[in-house]
């Protein structure tokens, strides 16, 4: 398969003060998502925004050259992601795996910033620039507090107290003190030299989603219609850690994981930018456990604060499809309770949508056939007029397996309404008998024949029979029919039946 790679990168300020520990050759990353299928909440990339954590994680794998003494060694590695896992940490020697192992292990993550800073010289003396008007003065004097703004005592003795527009000289910078999140190992090593070594962990503040765009046109008959399916992945990488080169790999499928405590995650700003790549080997599909796993054939970059899109899969371009009209009259659904519903007001407000649905199978002879991660399906149709494609609904999939069926909500149409009335109710509480006729209306404004699919769900209870209708209905499950109708352009059609439930 083939790939077409998109990247939108933040041009935060705090990005470009402290930038991410960018990852050198041999990274690896396999991302999981939990994120509901459509477009990633907005809130991820505002600045400010509510602090939401990024739904998904990831597993990442660095392989590393490090230089080891016999014995016991002390190595600092930075090239961690700020929102690891440290208790999914592993470390393995590759050049001698059965002497080489982790005594101890450290991860330091309390990262340098402007107030550390100053309280490391607390008692100490500094020189502070005022803005003053148009100019600057300089302070110089003992700092005694940082809370609130910058106090303090100067040479004569007395207190200085500045709060904006100040900028501080340090003499150096204090000890004690990091600027990126850093594990800290005790090794023991019983060989000296260059060691091949793989770390690996868990981080937060990463996942990916799938999109759909479909491209809708109509078929030789009123219900039948061919679609043009690309599909996207996208990625959100805000785990605080850039991956060079990395391979790629994503899960898809529900994996049970104990919800960690929420740590979180505000993002900064994005400017989008777009950029395009020469076509390169795509995502390899296959079976893993009871998910499926999508590998990337070559490696990719992602930075830190940055989304990705790459194709999942070419267009499918032909696929058959129906387009299917359904009234469901019943307004609000009413659920099914545990005892009969006897009450004659139940269930008779009138819903007047048609809804507007597409269906096709995702099977290799309709050009389809690949597992279809979760993901937002987005369906387009081509207006003649200027050969401009316009967007005519969407809707969210969950994960569904080759060869199964694909349905699509797009909307409600506009030229066909229906309407639905309770046309005569009886109950006989001796007999334990009850009968309901109802009658269903459905208006064709449109210039050719529709067929509606009436849905209606028998929910007074679950024994019941059918003794009286116009058309004739199909049994979908225990408490639910739908009478296919048909209509005449520009006509009306009636639908009538009788319900007798007993308990």
């Amino acid at each position: 398969m083939h790939a077409v790679t998109r990247t939108t990168v933040s041009l935060a300020v705090a990005a470009a003060l402290f930038p991410a520990q960018p990852a050198t050759a041999g990274d690896a990353l396999t991302i999981y998502s939990t994120t509901r299928p459509g477009a990633v909440p907005a809130e991820l990339y505002r600045h400010g925004g509510s602090g939401q954590a990024v739904p998904g994680y990831a597993m990442v794998r660095h392989e590393r050259d490090l230089a080891l003494n016999r014995g016991r060694n002390t190595v600092r590695f930075t090239d961690v992601a700020a929102l690891i896992d440290p208790t999914t940490v592993s470390f393995e020697s590759l050049t001698d795996p059965a002497g080489t192992g982790v005594v101890e292990q450290n991860f330091q993550f309390d990262l340098v910033n402007s107030q550390k800073l100053l309280q490391k010289y607390l008692d100490r003396n500094i020189t502070v620039d005022q803005v003053r008007g148009t100019g600057v003065e300089s302070f110089t004097g003992t700092l005694l507090s940082t809370s609130g703004g910058l106090v303090l005592r100067r040479e004569d003795g007395s207190v200085q107290i500045l709060q904006h527009n100040a900028g501080v000289k340090l003499p150096d910078l204090p000890g004690g003190l990091i600027t990126r999140p850093t594990l800290v190992w005790d090794l023991q090593a019983n060989r000296a030299g260059t060691h091949k070594s793989r770390v690996s962990y868990q981080t937060g503040g990463i996942t990916w989603w799938a999109d759909y765009n479909l491209t809708y046109s109509e078929g030789k008959t009123a219900n039948r219609c061919r679609l043009d399916i690309g599909a996207w992945v996208s990625i959100l990488n805000q785990s605080g850690a850039s991956y060079a080169d990395a391979r790629l790999k994503l899960v898809a499928g529900d994996v049970q994981r104990v919800a960690p405590t929420g740590r979180a995650v505000h993002a900064p700003m994005a400017a989008r930018s777009a950029l395009a790549e020469d076509r390169a080997a795509g995502f390899a599909e296959k079976a893993f456990f009871e998910y499926h796993l999508y590998t990337l054939g070559r490696s990719t970059t992602m930075p830190d604060n940055s989304t990705k899109q790459i194709e999942l899969f070419p267009v499918a371009r032909g696929v058959p499809c129906e387009k299917t009209l359904v009234y469901y009259g019943a307004m609000p659904a009413y659920g099914f309770g545990p005892d009969p519903v006897t009450d004659r007001n139940y269930g008779v407000q009138s819903n007047r949508k048609v809804d507007v649905y597409l269906g096709f199978k995702n099977a290799p002879e309709n050009n389809m056939g690949m597992p279809l991660p979760a993901g937002r399906m987005r369906v387009s149709k081509l207006d003649f007029a200027d050969a401009t494609l316009e967007f005519i609904g969407e809707d969210a999939i969950d994960h569904t397996p080759r060869n199964e069926k694909v349905l699509v909500k797009l909307g409600s149409a506009f030229d066909v309404v229906g309407e639905r009335r309770q046309v005569n109710f009886s109950v006989d509480t001796s007999r334990k008998t009850m009968t309901e006729e109802i009658e269903v209306k459905l208006r064709n404004h449109k210039k050719e024949a529709v067929t509606v699919v009436v849905k209606e769900n028998l929910y007074r209870w679950v024994n019941w029979q059918i003794t009286a209708k116009t058309h004739d209905f199909e049994k979908q499950d225990s408490r639910t029919i739908h009478f296919p109708v048909k209509i005449a352009a520009g006509g009306e059609a009636t639908l009538r039946y009788t319900v007798h439930y007993s308990w």
